[in-house]
């Protein structure tokens, strides 16, 4: 299968021990400037969420190459610090990437809050970020459902999020989104997101998604 995709796996493992570094402010699309970077949330238990998404994208990445995919990751390990998210962005953009896809998962602190959402930039800021963005996202939310994950009980309306504070959507001018794959302050998603079995879930739903998008 031909084509370039972009999986950009949020945060890094390097963050937190670097504030200054992910605190700089940096362009992020419709005149706002926003941090580098965050640290991301993390299971009441303590497994980060950067983990899950290195784990996640890796997988992700495996399934895709398997299918002749050639996929760029945005950072290279979760060791490191960042990258911004502009540099995020001009990944995708500078790979020309057929799809940019952004795993991450979410912290609200309603426990009972659940399910996955798939964000995307609205109001468009290029013909890239109108239908192939939405038509992207509406895939992924699709292949997630598919494969049994319940829609957000608590963001967004049918699993999509139209955003648009979002700096690596923002920036981009290629079909992009930003997948939540659900709370980690719930229980339940959170033992999904702290097991190999689950992160393995995740990632065959997502791999699916980018599939059905690129046929």
């Amino acid at each position: 299968m031909s084509g370039v995709v972009v999986l950009d796996p949020g945060h890094n493992g390097g963050n937190a021990a670097n504030p200054a570094a992910i605190n700089r402010p940096v362009p992020a699309g419709r005149g706002q400037t926003k941090a580098c970077n965050t640290t991301g949330t993390a299971t009441n238990a303590g497994f980060p969420e950067h983990a899950f998404t290195w784990s996640v994208s890796v997988r992700v990445r495996d399934i895709l190459v398997a299918r002749g995919v050639t996929v760029v990751l945005t950072r290279p390990n979760d060791t490191g610090v960042g990258p911004c998210v502009d540099a995020r962005a001009a990944a995708g953009n500078n790979a020309d990437a057929a799809a940019v896809v952004s795993i991450h998962a979410d912290g609200s602190t309603n426990t009972s809050a659940h399910g996955f959402h798939v964000a995307y930039s609205s109001p468009p800021l290029n013909a890239q970020q109108g239908e192939p963005s939405l038509r992207l996202a509406r895939t992924m939310r699709d292949g997630l459902r598919s494969a049994g994950f319940p829609l957000s009980t608590y963001i967004g309306s049918e699993g999509l999020s139209p955003r648009s504070d979002l700096g690596g959507l923002n920036l981009s001018t290629r079909p992009a989104v930003l997948v939540e794959c659900g709370n980690m302050r719930n229980a339940t998603e959170a033992a999904a997101f702290s097991s190999a079995a689950g992160q393995q879930s995740y990632a065959k739903a997502i791999a699916a998604g980018i599939l059905a998008y690129l046929a």
